[in-house]
C-alpha cells in the first residue's frame, strides 16, 4: 500500500482566505469521490500580523485600515467582498463580532493538538470560533475551552500554553515558510514539490491531487 499524498498548509487563524481555502480544498477532495487517494494533511503556523496586541482595541476595519494604510471605506468594501466569497463556500463570516488578536497562542495549541492527532479538528474549530462566533482566540481560557471541545485534555492544554512549550515549533514553521518563499497564506504544498497559493477554486486542488496520484502510479508501473 502506498504512502498517503502529503499536503502541507501554511495558514493563520486570523486569515479569512485560509478558511475559504480550507473549504475549497475539502470540496476538491470530495469531488474526486471514490477516486480520491489517501491524504496526509498537516497545518503549519504563519502569523500575518505578529505585532498585533492580544487585546486589540477597535474593530476589524480599524485594524486593517491601520495595518494596510487604507481608507476605512475601502476596507469595508474588502470585508463585504470576502464575506460574499465565504458565503459561496458555505461560511457565515461575522466581521462585526470578530475580535482581532495575536494568534501566537492559537498556533501553539495547534502544535499541541497535532501531537495528539487532533490538529484538523482544532483548525476547523478555531477558524469557526474566530470568523463566525466572535470568540477571543488570544486568551488562554478561551483556547483551552475550544481545545476541550475537540477532545484535548484541558489541563494539559493549559500547561502547554502557559509554559510556551510550542513557541519554538511555531517559529520553525514560520522559518520554513520563509525558506519556501511563502509571504502570504493560505499556501498549500503537495508532496513537497507543488505549490498552490491562495484560496484557489476546488477544481485546482482536485487537478493537483489527481496529477500527483497519476505521477505516483506512473513511477510504480
Amino acid at each position: 500500500m502506498s504512502e498517503p499524498i502529503k499536503i502541507d498548509i501554511w495558514s493563520d487563524i486570523a486569515c479569512p482566505w485560509c478558511y475559504i481555502g480550507k473549504r475549497h480544498l475539502e470540496s476538491g477532495i470530495a469531488s474526486l469521490g471514490e477516486d480520491a487517494p489517501e491524504l496526509d494533511i498537516t497545518y503549519h503556523s504563519f502569523e500575518l500580523a505578529p505585532d498585533t496586541p492580544v487585546d486589540f482595541e477597535g474593530s476589524e476595519i480599524d485594524f486593517l485600515a491601520r495595518h494596510k494604510g487604507m481608507p476605512a471605506e475601502r476596507v469595508q468594501q474588502m470585508l463585504e467582498h470576502v464575506t460574499g466569497v465565504a458565503a459561496s463556500a458555505g461560511l457565515d463570516y461575522d466581521f462585526d463580532a470578530l475580535q482581532h488578536t495575536k494568534t501566537l497562542k492559537a498556533h501553539e495549541l495547534l502544535h499541541f493538538a497535532k501531537e495528539r492527532g487532533r490538529q484538523l479538528e482544532l483548525t476547523e474549530r478555531l477558524l469557526r470560533a474566530y470568523f463566525t462566533e466572535g470568540r477571543h482566540l488570544g486568551r488562554v481560557d478561551e483556547l483551552v475551552e475550544l481545545g476541550a471541545e475537540v477532545g484535548l485534555d484541558a489541563d494539559a492544554a493549559r500547561e502547554a500554553l502557559e509554559s510556551g512549550r510550542y513557541a519554538a515549533a511555531v517559529q520553525a514553521d514560520i522559518a520554513q515558510a520563509r525558506e519556501y518563499g511563502i509571504n502570504g497564506v493560505p499556501f498549500f504544498v503537495i508532496e513537497g514539490k507543488y505549490g498552490i497559493s491562495g484560496a484557489q477554486p476546488a477544481e485546482v486542488f482536485a487537478r493537483a491531487i489527481t496529477q500527483v496520484a497519476g505521477e505516483r502510479d506512473g513511477a510504480a508501473a
